[in-house]
């Protein structure tokens, strides 16, 4: 009867939610190319920067996040593992020595011992479902784990990128001081000759200290990335200032990126997969709240010994064992409103699941038109440097022949810097747009890979 009564569980069993359920599409709205995505687990490597592969690797080292992050998969792995011993008898254990003291016998000793042992029998399954929930739980915590970490990878993209491309901009900026330099001196020479007015001078000058004043700022960049990159691989800000401060190229990624179809994203994104298993866990807990209402049976015994000296203490053993049922019959509908409470919060992790698929979505459909966007722009401005460069070129040497007035040079300058300054925000653009579909994806970590402490779930 108990076995039979052991293979019901209370609660409704869980099952994985299909796509036509979550409102997952077939296909993306923006252009993608929907081939299996491969080597999505070390997807910075494609943007073929060693410095980039060094700092990821640090960072999953040395992150403190993801050293969070692993600390709560851990803590999950001890509840499961109590939870299961709930499965077990509990057995407890008791010895005693004692001197009685008598003035007028002779003192005597006694020794006792004795153990306890109790087991509440899981026979609705209350035990069972506390486990299932324990396990998803620890699943969970291991995607939230994965899901660190590739936000972690995806940080230090992102701010290697908007390091190096604040240096290409900060570079723009000091090289164009030199011509603007340039350009001021020999407007005062021709000041001086009585060529031109004094208004080139100045023009000249207003042209230089605006170019200065932008320099500070992109420094403060250059700092503030440093900084962010130096955190994020578990050590003090500056640290990493030396060892970043040698201007790099902007990192630059493959053409075309397989995204698979929306489908993919359920197994691909660790936040998504954590979602899911949270779902898990609380449809597990709507059983444990309801055995509550069913009869919990419990054994439990004793056995013990006493003797006045340790060599008889065996001599006489007793014991017992006893049985107890017991049914809830009133508690103010506290139980029942435990099984409300339990329902309400499987609809609630429902709704997030289907949040965070959607939200999972929008970030590949976003990715895909950032990332269009920010090539489209890249081509323009390329286009706008190559012209604005040749017009520059053009209305210097007329300017040092006397062919044309400083005002046309201005202009001519101007437009070269901002078309300049502009391609190489275009170029972190697209880097950074790479990085954030990679993310989307749900790229940066295995999902065949083992937990970090060599473990699956």
């Amino acid at each position: 009867m108990t076995a039979l009564l052991s293979g019901c569980a209370a609660g409704p069993g869980y099952h994985p939610k299909s796509a036509n359920v979550l409102g997952v599409p077939e296909h993306y709205t923006a252009a993608a190319n929907e081939t299996q995505p491969r080597e999505l687990a070390t997807w910075w490597n494609a943007l073929d920067d060693s410095e980039l592969s060094a700092l990821v690797d640090r960072a999953l080292k040395a992150n403190l996040d993801i050293a969070q992050a692993a600390a709560r998969l851990r803590q999950a792995r001890a509840s499961l593992i109590a939870a299961r011993a709930d499965f077990f008898p509990s057995v407890s254990g008791q010895a005693s020595v004692g001197r009685n003291l008598d003035n007028r016998l002779q003192d005597t000793s006694s020794f006792s011992a004795g153990a306890n042992a109790s087991w509440a029998i899981d026979l609705f399954g209350g035990t069972r479902r506390s486990v299932q929930a324990s396990r998803a739980d620890l699943q969970a915590a291991g995607y939230d784990l994965a899901s660190v970490q590739t936000a972690v990878i995806a940080e230090v993209a992102t701010n290697y990128v908007d390091l190096r491309g604040a240096q290409a901009r900060l570079g723009i900026a000091r090289d164009v001081l030199l011509t603007q330099q340039e350009n001021y001196q020999i407007a005062g020479w021709r000041v001086q000759a009585g060529l031109v007015s004094s208004l080139d001078v100045e023009q000249a000058r207003t042209q230089l200290a605006q170019t200065q004043a932008t320099i500070p700022a992109l420094e403060q960049a250059v700092a503030g990335a440093q900084n962010r990159l130096a955190v994020l691989t578990g050590v003090a800000p500056g640290t990493l200032a030396d060892e970043l401060g040698m201007i790099g190229p902007i990192p630059v990624g493959p053409i075309d990126i397989a995204t698979g179809i929306p489908a993919d994203t359920l197994r691909k994104r660790p936040d998504v997969r954590a979602s899911e298993r949270a779902l898990a866990a609380a449809t597990a807990r709507i059983g444990v709240a309801q055995a509550q209402l069913f009869p919990a049976l419990n054994l439990s015994g004793n056995v013990g010994t006493s003797a006045l000296s340790l060599g008889s203490l065996g001599d006489v053993v007793t014991g017992g064992v006893f049985a107890t049922l017991s049914q809830l019959i009133f508690d103010g509908g506290r139980r029942l409103a435990s099984i409300r409470s339990a329902r309400a919060s499987a609809e609630g992790a429902f709704a997030a699941y289907r949040q965070t698929v959607l939200t999972a979505l929008e970030d590949v459909e976003n990715g895909l038109v950032a990332l269009k966007s920010a090539r489209d722009r890249e081509t323009a401005l390329g286009d706008a440097f190559e012209a604005a460069n040749n017009a520059a070129i053009l209305a210097r040497s007329q300017y040092r022949a006397g062919l044309t007035d400083f005002q046309t040079l201005l202009d001519a300058e101007r437009q070269l810097l901002s078309a300049r300054d502009g391609l190489a925000s275009a170029k972190a653009d697209e880097a950074n747009a790479i990085v954030q579909l990679y993310l989307a994806l749900g790229g940066g970590w295995d999902p065949q890979a083992p937990l970090p402490d060599g473990k699956r779930p």
